[in-house]
């Protein structure tokens, strides 16, 4: 297994990457295991990820003659490596929206017993967790500060461990918009709203919302949860999410705008697992570090079979299409510049909004990295520059490159 796990390494990196544990493992997942259409394309577009496969430029440096290939991205949002860059973009884009207020991290969870549920019905669930809590926290908006709340809500599925943990995370602004538009009313300092009650509203939202999927057949339940699918089934998992305390989890508010934008940047664009966390594979198996948030976050190894690391990777890809990070109330989409911009007036901030603008992939790494990607890594003096397309492979060779049985012999 070991020379054939290295000849499918793109490079000689000390580390380990998903791509590379995808391309030595995938095709024995996908000879094993069950995956929806969405999940073997992510594994696939993870896999040939920079790659020979998805084409590219020929770069040669415009002083010393040294030459490198530099292959395009998948640019698929559950891939590791592509995500850096678009985080960057769009926390630049959130920059003309803050507020010069407190801001508020909420997180709502959903009770585990869900779970199962939700990974057969992911578009429903998750969206009935948006609506719950976004009219949750538009009514504690409305009843305790009498106005209108702003929020971005982020989902995320996963623990430390890849297993289900699903969940929404929320950037509130500390006041609310009156409804004629008159008045910025601010929250008491340091306080938004009481979490148990928050949790008791949050609750009875997404079960009435849960009954009434079931009640217009939206729901499916195969498999495992096939014993919900009857009337007396269903009625004890809703008797059982009644009894539960549902966790909302208040955190102190931010420093500052400055220091919402960096939790924006670490958050937004996350995916179950990065690549700086992975250790070593061996064996057929991946270790990777977890922060155990029951030994007050103590950073331990966990050891999986590759398979096994594989399937939890693919629990949390999303379906087509479905949006993980909304904005709600005075930060809908739909009114968001007319309303910022009236919130920054009546805090006293008259200045026009400042322009959004859009950066190269280059100005976006030089700001975060200080690297410059255009500069010669040989002589360090010249520029990189194209002076050749590489265009995919033929099509047949394509295929056979992607994901291929690994020679153990």
């Amino acid at each position: 297994m070991a020379l054939a796990t290295e000849a499918l390494r793109t490079d000689t990196a000390k580390s380990w990457e998903v791509a590379d544990i995808f391309r030595v493992f995938g095709a024995a997942y996908r000879s094993k295991k069950t995956a929806s259409f969405e999940q073997l394309k992510v594994l696939q577009a993870i896999a040939v990820c920079r790659t020979a496969y998805l084409g590219g430029h020929l770069k040669q440096c415009d002083t010393c003659g040294h030459e490198r290939p530099a292959y395009n991205s998948c640019r698929n949002r559950h891939c590791p490596k592509c995500q850096s860059l678009k985080k960057a973009q769009w926390v630049e884009d959130r920059k003309s929206e803050l507020l010069p207020v407190p801001y508020f991290h909420n997180v709502f969870t959903l009770p585990h017993e869900l779970n199962p549920i939700a990974l057969c019905n992911m578009a429903v669930i998750y969206s009935m967790l948006f609506k719950a809590v976004a009219e949750t926290l538009l009514v504690f908006g409305r009843n305790n500060l009498g106005g209108t709340l702003g929020f971005t809500a982020i989902l995320h599925t996963w623990e430390q461990r890849l297993l289900d943990h699903i969940h929404l995370h929320c950037v509130i602004p500390g006041g609310v918009l009156s409804p004629d538009k008159t008045k910025w009313i601010p929250t008491p300092e340091n306080y938004l709203f009481n979490v148990e009650a928050l949790s008791m509203v949050f609750r009875g939202k997404f079960i009435a919302s849960l009954q009434k999927a079931y009640a217009n057949s939206e729901l499916e339940f195969p498999g495992d949860t096939a014993k919900y699918a009857t009337a007396e089934g269903f009625s004890e998992l809703i008797r059982r999410l009644r009894s539960k305390d549902w966790v909302v989890y208040s955190k102190k508010p931010f420093a500052g705008p400055e220091q919402v934008l960096d939790y924006l940047g670490r958050y937004t664009h996350r995916i179950a697992i990065s690549n700086n966390r992975i250790v070593d594979v061996k064996d057929g198996k991946v270790t990777f570090n977890y922060r155990d948030r029951k030994d007050n976050n103590t950073l331990k190894p966990k050891t999986l079979e590759a398979e096994e690391f594989i399937r939890r990777f693919l629990l949390h890809v999303l379906p087509d299409g479905f949006m993980k990070i909304r904005h709600f109330g005075f930060l809908s989409n739909r009114r968001k510049k007319e309303n910022v911009q009236r919130c920054r007036e009546l805090l006293g901030d008259n200045r026009p909004m400042p322009v959004r603008t859009k950066k190269t992939a280059v100005e976006l790494m030089l700001e975060l990295t200080g690297t410059d990607l255009t500069r010669c890594p040989c002589c360090k003096k010249g520029r990189m520059v194209n002076i050749k397309e590489m265009p995919y492979p033929p099509r047949v060779a394509r295929r056979r490159a992607v994901l291929r049985p690994v020679d153990s012999s």
